[in-house]
C-alpha cells in the first residue's frame, strides 16, 4: 500500500480470495469469465506491449555501447558508430509503434467488452423481479452498470499493459548489466528487494481494509442517490438540511476510515516509495560506481549502462501499489457484476397458459423476504372483476407486500395467486403486465419525451390516443404549457411537480388499458389542488376495472366494495365500510383514531408578519373511493 490515495473508481467490496474461493475448480474466476469474449485481443495486446518494453531497452544498451566505443583507445570511427545509432533509432521506433498498437487494441477490445457487459446487464436487470431490484437499491445497480464496468476499463485498457511493461523491461536490463559487471548489477537489485519487503509490510491486512473501503464507498453511492431523489420531499416539509445528513455522515465515515488507514501504513509505504525512487537508485549506483571506477574495477564507460538502466530495475516497485489496487478493484468489480448477472430472474413458465377472464383469487398465500419470518400468512382473498377492494391496516401489516404479489414484484412463498383461473407463475410476463397495471406513490419518469413516457406501456400508440389519455388524466393542459409540448424531454430543463408526475403516470396506465389495477395511495404527497385533479384522473382510470387500493386515509375508501383489514400479515376483518363500523373491531378503531378531533389549543399571538402559528387543516382530505365509484357509474 502506498501513501497515495486510491485512484478514482469503485473499490472492491470483498477480498479477491474470498470472492474466488466460492468458485468451483471448473468455474473460471469472474474477471476471466467476463473478459472471455475479448481474451485473444487482450493477449495480442499484451504481447505487443511486452515487445515494446523489450525494444525500449535496446536504445539504452546501444547508447552505453556508443560510450564504450567513443572512450576506447583509439576512439572508434564513424563507420563503427552508425550501426549502433541505427539500432537505437529503429528499436525506439519499434517500441513506439508496438506500444501504440497495444494501447489501441486494448482500448478497442475494452470498448466492445463494455458495450457487451452493459447490454447483458440491461437485459438481465429487465428480467429481475421488481421487488428484488428495489431491495438491491438503485445505488448498487448504478455501481454495477456504470462504476464497476468503468473499473474493468481501467484494469484491462491501462493497468494490464502497464504491468506487462514494468515487469518485462527490467529483465533484459538486468541481464545486460550482469554481462558488464555482476557485482554492481547485484547492488542494483537491492532497492527492488528492500522495496518489496517494505511494501509487503504496508499491505498487511489490506484484504480486510479493502472490504471496508468498498463498503464505505457503497454507502456513499447509496446515500448520494437517496439525497438526489429525496431532497424535494425533505424541502417540501421544511427539512432541507436533513436531506443531506446521511450523505454527509457516509462521507465523513469514509474520510475517518481512510485517514486511519493511511496513518497506519504511512511510514512503511513512504519508505517503500523512497528506496525505489529513480533519484535514490541513481545516487546509490553513482556512489558505488565511482568507488568501482577509482579502484579500477571497471571503466567509466562500463558505468554508463548502470546509470541508464539501473533505475529501471527497481521501477516496478514504484508503481506496484497503485497497480495492485487497480487489479483488486477490477477483480472485485467483476465479482459484483457477476453476482448481478447471476441474480435469479423472474421465472418464465415452462408451460405458459393464458387466463380466462380477470378474476383474481388468493388461497393460502404466505410470503417471507428472508425465508424465515413470514410477512404474510395464510391469506385468502378474491378480487371480483369490476370491484374496488381496499387494503387497510397499521404500518407494517403487509399491505404493500400483498399488493406487490399481483404484478409479481415477488412470488409467493406458499399458496397460490391466480388470474382467470391460472397461477400467475404460469402466465407469460408480457401477458401478465398487459392485464395488471399499477400506479404507485413514487413515480418514476424516464429521461425521454412526455409522449414516450405516456407510451411506455404501448409504444405503438398514436398521438391522438396519447392526448386522449392525457386529457382524461387531467395533465394535457400542463403538457401544452411546456416548451415543446408532448415532445418536451423530461429530466433536462423540464421538470414536473409530484402531482403532475402522478397524473402523467395515470395517463400512462390509462393508455396501457390493463383491466386490473393496483393503486398505492396515489395522492399521498399531493397538495389539495393536485389531489383534486388526481382524484378526477383516478375516477377515469377506475371505470370498468378491478381495483386493489392500498389506503392510509380511510375516508378515501368508504365506498369500496370490500375493505380488507390486515394485521401482522393476516386478514382479521373484511366487509363494507358500514358493516365494519358496526362490528366495532379493528377497522372501527382505526376509523375512530383518524376522525377524533384533535384537542383544541389556544392559538398563539400572531407574528409580526401577520401569519398565525397554527392554521386549520385544509378541508376535503380525500375522496378516492367515492370518486372512483362515481366514475365507474358514469
Amino acid at each position: 500500500m502506498t501513501s497515495q490515495p486510491p485512484e478514482p473508481g469503485p473499490a472492491p467490496a470483498a477480498p479477491d480470495s474470498a470472492a474466488e474461493g466460492t468458485d468451483s475448480p471448473r468455474t473460471p474466476p469472474p474477471l476471466r469469465a467476463l473478459a472471455q469474449p475479448v481474451r485473444w485481443r487482450l493477449a495480442f495486446a499484451t504481447g505487443l506491449q511486452a515487445l515494446a518494453a523489450l525494444a525500449a531497452v535496446v536504445p539504452f544498451i546501444a547508447v552505453s555501447r556508443l560510450a564504450e566505443r567513443l572512450t576506447g583507445q583509439p576512439p572508434a570511427d564513424g563507420e563503427a558508430l552508425w550501426p549502433l545509432v541505427a539500432l537505437a533509432c529503429s528499436s525506439g521506433f519499434v517500441a513506439l509503434a508496438c506500444g501504440t498498437a497495444a494501447g489501441a487494441l486494448a482500448h478497442l477490445a475494452d470498448n466492445d467488452l463494455q458495450l457487451t457487459l452493459r447490454r447483458r446487464l440491461a437485459r438481465h436487470i429487465g428480467r429481475l423481479p421488481l421487488g428484488r431490484l428495489t431491495a438491491r437499491g438503485t445505488g448498487q445497480v448504478k455501481q454495477a452498470v456504470q462504476d464497476d464496468v468503468s473499473a474493468l476499463h481501467t484494469l484491462l485498457a491501462h493497468t494490464l499493459l502497464d504491468v506487462v511493461a514494468v515487469l518485462t523491461a527490467p529483465v533484459p536490463a538486468l541481464a545486460y548489466l550482469c554481462t558488464v559487471d555482476w557485482r554492481l548489477a547485484s547492488v542494483s537489485v537491492v532497492p527492488l528487494l528492500l522495496g518489496a519487503f517494505l511494501f509487503r509490510r504496508a499491505m498487511a491486512g489490506a484484504a480486510v481494509r479493502m472490504t471496508e473501503f468498498g463498503a464505505a464507498l457503497g454507502r456513499i453511492s447509496a446515500a448520494a442517490v437517496e439525497f438526489a431523489s429525496g431532497i424535494a420531499v425533505f424541502k417540501s416539509f421544511g427539512r432541507g438540511r436533513k436531506a443531506h445528513e446521511r450523505f454527509v455522515r457516509a462521507a465523513e465515515d469514509f474520510a475517518d476510515f481512510f485517514a486511519a488507514w493511511v496513518r497506519s501504513t504511512l511510514a512503511s509505504s513512504t519508505a517503500a516509495i523512497l528506496v525505489v525512487a529513480p533519484a535514490v537508485v541513481l545516487l546509490l549506483l553513482s556512489l558505488l560506481g565511482a568507488v568501482f571506477v577509482t579502484q579500477e574495477w571497471m571503466t567509466g564507460a562500463e558505468l554508463v549502462p548502470f546509470l541508464l538502466l539501473g533505475p529501471a530495475i527497481a521501477a516496478p516497485m514504484g508503481v506496484v501499489g497503485p497497480r495492485i489496487q487497480q487489479i483488486r478493484a477490477g477483480q472485485a468489480a467483476a465479482v459484483r457484476i457477476t453476482e448481478l448477472l447471476h441474480a435469479p430472474t423472474l421465472p418464465e413458465p415452462a408451460n405458459p397458459a393464458l387466463p380466462d377472464g380477470n378474476h383474481i383469487s388468493m388461497r393460502g398465500v404466505s410470503f417471507s423476504y428472508d425465508g424465515r419470518t413470514d410477512v404474510l400468512s395464510c391469506v385468502d382473498l378474491d378480487l371480483t372483476p369490476g370491484t374496488v377492494t381496499a387494503l387497510v391496516g397499521p404500518s407494517g401489516s403487509g399491505k404493500s407486500t400483498l399488493a406487490s404479489l399481483l404484478p409479481r414484484f415477488h412470488d409467493v412463498t406458499a399458496g397460490t395467486v391466480t388470474l382467470g383461473g391460472v397461477d400467475l407463475r404460469d402466465i407469460p410476463a408480457t401477458e401478465l403486465y398487459r392485464r395488471i397495471g399499477f400506479v404507485l406513490q413514487d413515480v418514476r419518469l424516464l429521461r425521454a419525451s412526455v409522449a414516450d413516457n405516456i407510451r411506455l406501456g404501448r409504444p405503438d400508440a398514436t398521438d391522438e390516443e396519447v392526448e386522449r389519455c392525457a386529457r382524461a388524466a387531467r395533465i394535457h393542459d400542463r403538457i401544452t404549457e411546456l416548451p415543446d409540448g408532448y415532445a418536451s424531454e423530461l429530466g433536462t430543463t423540464v421538470t414536473l411537480s409530484g402531482g403532475e408526475a402522478q397524473r402523467l403516470s395515470i395517463a400512462r396506465a390509462l393508455l396501457a388499458d390493463a383491466p386490473v389495477l393496483v393503486l398505492d395511495e396515489a395522492t399521498a404527497y399531493a397538495d389539495p389542488h393536485s389531489e383534486a385533479l388526481i382524484q378526477d384522473a383516478l375516477s377515469a382510470l377506475a371505470a370498468g376495472r378491478t381495483l386493489l387500493v392500498i389506503a392510509h386515509r380511510l375516508s378515501t375508501i368508504r365506498s369500496a366494495d370490500r375493505i380488507v383489514v390486515l394485521e401482522d400479515g393476516r386478514v382479521t376483518e373484511q366487509g363494507r365500510h358500514d358493516d365494519l363500523l358496526a362490528a366495532q373491531g379493528r377497522y372501527a378503531a382505526l376509523w375512530e383514531a383518524q376522525h377524533t378531533p384533535a384537542p383544541q389549543r389556544t392559538p398563539a399571538p400572531d407574528r409580526s408578519d401577520g401569519i398565525p402559528h397554527h392554521r386549520p387543516a385544509p378541508a376535503g382530505a380525500g375522496r378516492a373511493a367515492d370518486d372512483i365509484r362515481e366514475g365507474s357509474a358514469r
